[in-house]
């Protein structure tokens, strides 16, 4: 037996991106390709000459401080907003791996035969299962354990015992050089990533102006669709 192609559904315009989250996208955006340039000139400053070594220290360093205030207003934002919903974990085991493989049958084969996205946005849920997991990940993960390690470095003689307790200053920087690999490979992905929404600008548009086609949650939720704009922010945010 064969699976029934999804039939499509009536869409609803969901404000799923509020100023503060679009804010903290576009700031964790570009400070992370300022993060990836200045690692690289740290790196392979030899062969870049994008600017002096002390420059690119000092940038990087200070890049990296607003990367991570950015983070506790993230968290702060999230803890204190029932848009938290988006990154908890699925009820069941077994609703995760449903949802997962259908979003990955959609993405290996659905969306090349027009198969409509089995995931639709809605006001607290506005990532796929896939989605969710990884940026489960990487933001209470992988961000601060890069994060943390790029402090223990900044500061290697303050941090000594520490240092040495994770097994030493070569430990600690293999471990943000390879995270620094993964963001590389994460950054360079997501621009084709964010063509994959419904239209192939239409998540861009989305995390300017925080609305996207989806769906409501449940009959309460149609309060907050297609309200007057006026009163949208204070209602929705």
């Amino acid at each position: 037996m064969t699976a029934e192609p999804l039939k499509p559904r009536e869409s609803q315009r969901v404000y799923a991106h509020p100023l503060p989250v679009r804010l903290w996208h576009w700031i964790n955006a570009a400070s992370f390709v300022l993060l990836i340039l200045t690692g690289l000139q740290l790196r392979y400053g030899a062969q870049l000459g994008l600017m002096r070594f002390g420059s690119a220290v000092r940038l990087h360093n200070w890049v990296g401080l607003v990367v991570t205030v950015d983070w506790f207003v993230w968290a702060a934002y999230y803890l204190t907003s029932p848009r938290i919903r988006c990154y908890l974990p699925h009820r069941t085991p077994a609703g995760f791996w449903r949802g997962s493989l259908r979003q990955l049958r959609y993405y290996g084969w659905g969306m090349f035969v027009g198969e409509p996205n089995p995931h639709r946005i809605s006001l607290y849920d506005k990532f796929n299962p896939l989605q969710a997991a990884l940026y489960r990940v990487v933001m209470v993960l992988l961000l601060p354990l890069q994060a943390a390690s790029g402090v223990l470095m900044w500061q290697p003689q303050f941090f000594a015992r520490q240092i040495a307790a994770l097994g030493g200053l070569r430990v600690v920087d293999s471990v943000h050089v390879t995270l620094f690999a993964f963001f590389l490979a994460y950054i360079l992905l997501h621009p084709y990533l964010g063509t994959l929404g419904p239209t192939r600008t239409g998540q861009y548009k989305a995390m300017l102006s925080g609305w996207e086609e989806g769906e409501a949650e449940s009959p309460d939720d149609l309060s907050l669709i297609h309200i007057s704009e006026p009163t949208r922010h204070a209602q929705i945010s």
